[in-house]
């Protein structure tokens, strides 16, 4: 939303930490969340595990990889061109397989010596759940919170029975609408910030006069961090 002021739902409203700025404090909530409530409310994330996040470099995808480096796991994660890597290394992935010229299954099988991955952290669906499937574990959890893909999103059935896969669609609101779960998530983030396990990564600041370029460089897709709008 946008405006100098705003009325929302009380449960809605949460303290930022004294430590961040006003400009910090907007990036964390959506994407903490969202990251928090797939690989530890439900993923159960485990420090032995291989967790792949695909479309790692929107705001969401870097809380993702923070948040599994904070819990010991080891971090994958996927983007379509190499401009990226850089960018996804430097925030803690510990490997990025670029999709348009690596074949991810094979790469995968390579990191995990043969095994999979354990947990998947996916917003595109669409033909390339089959892909993730191919390249996940036995007994793997793959998280779905998003629908990138135009396509139809057809269920891999045959990996999924032959590894006993679970497919979870997911949003944020599983979290936000349940008090215990968003309590349960608020206190992680503020833990998390206050150790500096997790860092909001900002890239640009608009005033709301130029709200209209900001939501053009946001479609552009070159953004590494979150965009910002003021208001004065």
């Amino acid at each position: 939303m946008y405006g100098e002021s705003a009325i929302v739902p009380v449960a809605m409203v949460a303290k930022y930490p004294d430590k961040l700025s006003p400009q910090e404090g907007t990036a964390i909530w959506m994407q903490y969340i969202t990251a928090y409530g797939a690989l530890v409310e439900y993923g159960q994330i485990k420090s032995a595990d291989f967790v792949l996040i695909s479309a790692a470099s929107s705001s969401v995808g870097s809380a993702a990889i923070q948040i599994t480096k904070a819990q010991g796991a080891t971090a994958i994660a996927t983007t379509r061109g190499a401009n990226k890597k850089q960018m996804l290394l430097d925030n803690g992935a510990d490997y990025v397989i670029v999709t348009n010229d690596e074949d991810l299954t094979t790469r995968v099988m390579e990191i995990t010596n043969g095994q999979g991955t354990n947990l998947i952290f996916d917003p595109v669906a669409g033909s390339f759940l089959e892909t993730l499937a191919n390249a996940a574990a036995r007994g793997a959890t793959i998280i779905e919170y998003g629908a990138l893909s135009p396509e139809a999103t057809p269920f891999p059935l045959f990996p999924a029975i032959a590894k006993g896969l679970k497919i979870q669609g997911y949003t944020l609101f599983d979290i936000a609408a349940d008090p215990v779960k968003l309590a349960r998530a608020k206190q992680y983030i503020y833990d998390g910030l206050e150790s500096d396990k997790l860092v909001p990564i900002l890239d640009r600041t608009f005033p709301l006069e130029q709200i209209a370029e900001a939501h053009r460089y946001m479609e552009s897709n070159q953004q590494t961090g979150k965009i910002i709008v003021t208001v004065s």
